[in-house]
């Protein structure tokens, strides 16, 4: 296809979702179909990008000297792109049903179907300064999102997510400055750009800390720790915002971020055997256990999931700290099978939440037999994330732990024991949900409410399709891989 068209495929969904409030719909439908078409729309010409790669990239405005705006498609875009193509057209079909008895409904769609072209945008980007340019935006077009209910709660949370957001960008663009100055170029180049006549001594030394300021100051969006306390608390956000923000958007962003800065920018080579890569290695590995010890001892449904993506994200990382081709393979297998698997988990609870107005685990016992699709399908989510063979999760956290097996670094199989423990407690957070709601502990106490019963089409229909993919990829994950091996290779 045209370079040209991948701008269309960004513009679309901004512009598009821009008129929604301006638009005089005389019927719900009209303004549904309408929303549906821009982003199916989308979404095709996303495929069409992908399926056809432009030739050459695609300058949108550009500076002085090497500064510009520029768009191109590499593996990693194709990636990132396609998972965002895939889930956002399931997610606003959710969204409809979800968001019927809520406010401000045009407001809301505006602000949801921009942020799918701004992802896109990140997704598109050829250099570090395009990715940093559509970065900022995302958090500009998401804190609305986050305010959408305007209370107390949802004014504190989107303060605070702006605060980090704009905090870590800060860090991020530092990273940024030091590329320009030390790289032979800031467009991602596999390997990295850094100019091996101008690195050596002393610079090598400040270049590693910069490293982990800008790992850092990404990793805000991805959720590290100590920077992570923003993420449980935007759970106040409608479940369709959450979901985004916990699976796809926001926080895919930051890790498809990191994965930019050390494979495309700083290059593995330069980082790896470095005390760098053991500072943020042992972040993401205190991040892991960290996430999932406090999602066992949360009882509300959306926080608990919110803490299992914190530990699940530095699984991600994890695998790109390893710094090695099976690394980022691993990496980029559960960037995308999490991705499915967390907003299912997502759904299913906005599903509980929508249909019962509960909203912690010890209210929701016996649930199970009034809503046997939906906790049946928070089942398979569970199971994946827990990494039970035949689903997606195992094959993912197979990869890392194979990865840090053959890495031959210490601090790797630290992070094994760290997946293990993980395991084992997502085990416990997850399945205590799914048992109590199927076999309650004292069943005659039970009082569930006469209309508690599973929701309409438009929500069953995209919790199915994401339950049918956690079992299809964890059966047939072979393509896919594939495909991450010839990425992590530099071949695409």
């Amino acid at each position: 296809m045209k370079p040209e068209m991948m701008l269309v495929a960004i513009l679309l969904p901004v512009l598009g979702g821009a008129v929604v409030p301006l638009i005089p719909f005389k019927k719900r439908i009209h303004m549904e179909i309408y929303i549906e078409s821009v982003v199916v729309l989308t979404t095709l010409i996303v495929a069409g990008l992908l399926l056809n790669r432009p030739s050459e990239p695609f300058p949108i405005v550009r500076f002085v000297n090497n500064l510009s705006l520029s768009l191109e498609i590499d593996g990693l875009s194709m990636v990132f792109a396609g998972l965002v193509a895939a889930l956002w057209p399931l997610a606003t079909l959710y969204s409809f049903e979800y968001m019927k008895h809520e406010k401000r409904e045009r407001f809301f769609f505006m602000f949801y179907t921009i942020t799918y072209g701004i992802t896109l945008g990140i997704a598109f980007a050829e250099d570090m300064l395009t990715m940093y340019f559509f970065y900022e935006l995302l958090t500009m077009v998401t804190v609305p999102l986050v305010l959408h209910t305007l209370t107390r709660e949802a004014i504190l949370a989107s303060r605070k997510y702006l605060y980090y957001s704009l905090g870590g960008a800060a860090f991020a663009f530092i990273g940024l400055i030091f590329l320009l100055t030390y790289g032979t170029t800031i467009n991602f180049t596999f390997g990295g750009v850094l100019d091996p006549a101008v690195i050596g001594g002393d610079k090598r030394t400040m270049l590693l800390l910069i490293y982990v300021i800008a790992f850092c100051g990404f990793g805000v969006k991805a959720a590290v720790s100590p920077f992570n306390s923003w993420l449980p608390q935007a759970g106040v956000a409608p479940t369709p915002v959450t979901a985004l923000l916990h699976a796809v958007a926001v926080v895919k962003a930051g890790a498809f971020a990191i994965i930019r800065l050390t494979f495309y920018s700083f290059g593995p080579d330069f980082i790896r055997g470095s005390w760098a890569q053991n500072v943020v290695m042992g972040i993401v590995i205190f991040t892991i256990v960290y996430g999932c010890s406090r999602a066992l001892k949360e009882t509300h449904l959306k926080r608990r999931l919110a803490y299992s993506t914190i530990s699940n994200l530095s699984y991600i990382l994890f695998g790109v700290c390893i710094m090695t081709p099976m690394g980022l393979v691993g990496a980029l297998s559960h960037m995308v099978f999490h991705a499915v698997m967390k907003i299912c988990s997502f759904f299913c609870v906005g599903a509980v939440m929508y249909k019962t107005g509960k909203q912690y685990v010890h209210e929701i016992d016996g649930f199970g037999r009034r809503m046997p699709v939906v906790f049946g399908i928070f089942t398979i989510a569970s199971l994946g994330l827990m990494g039970v063979p035949g689903l997606a999760g195992f094959i993912s956290k197979w990869n890392l732990a194979s990865a840090a097996v053959m890495s031959d670094n210490v601090m790797a199989y630290v992070g094994i024991g760290a997946l293990l423990i993980s395991a084992l407690l997502t085990a416990i957070y997850m399945l205590s949900i799914v048992i109590r709601a199927f076999f309650p502990y004292k069943e005659k106490e039970c009082a569930i409410p006469e209309e508690t019963a599973d929701p309409g089409w438009m929500m069953l229909v995209p919790l199915c399709i994401f339950a049918g993919a956690i079992i299809y990829f964890g059966l047939h994950s072979a393509p896919i891989v594939d495909f991450f091996t010839q990425i992590a290779g530099g071949t695409i």
